[in-house]
C-alpha cells in the first residue's frame, strides 16, 4: 500500500507542476515574451489548456468574475496542496 501512497503523491505532484507551468506561460504571453503564432506554443499552450479545462471549469463557476484576472489556477493550487497535506497526515492508514 506504501506504493499507492506514493503514486497518488507523485500524481499530485505532475499536476501541480502543470499547473505552474502553464500559470507562467500564461503570463509569459500577456506579456508577449511568448508569441501565440510560434507553431510549438500554441501546441503547448493548447494542450496545456485541454488538459487543465476539466480542473479549472468548477472553479470558475464557483469564483466570482473578477474581470481579467483568473483565480482558478490558484484555487486549484490550493486544492492540491490540501490533498496532499490530506494524504500526508493520512499515510499510516497506507501501511
Amino acid at each position: 500500500m506504501t506504493s499507492l501512497f506514493q503514486i497518488l503523491m507523485l500524481f499530485l505532484g505532475v499536476v501541480r507542476t502543470v499547473i505552474f507551468v502553464h500559470f507562467i506561460m500564461s503570463w509569459l504571453l500577456s506579456f508577449q515574451v511568448l508569441n501565440m503564432r510560434q507553431p510549438i506554443v500554441a501546441q503547448i499552450w493548447d494542450g496545456l489548456s485541454r488538459l487543465l479545462e476539466p480542473i479549472y471549469a468548477p472553479i470558475r463557476r464557483v469564483l466570482p468574475n473578477m474581470g481579467g484576472l483568473d483565480l482558478s489556477p490558484i484555487v486549484a493550487l490550493l486544492g492540491v496542496y490540501a490533498i496532499e497535506i490530506i494524504l500526508r497526515n493520512n499515510a499510516v492508514l497506507f501501511l
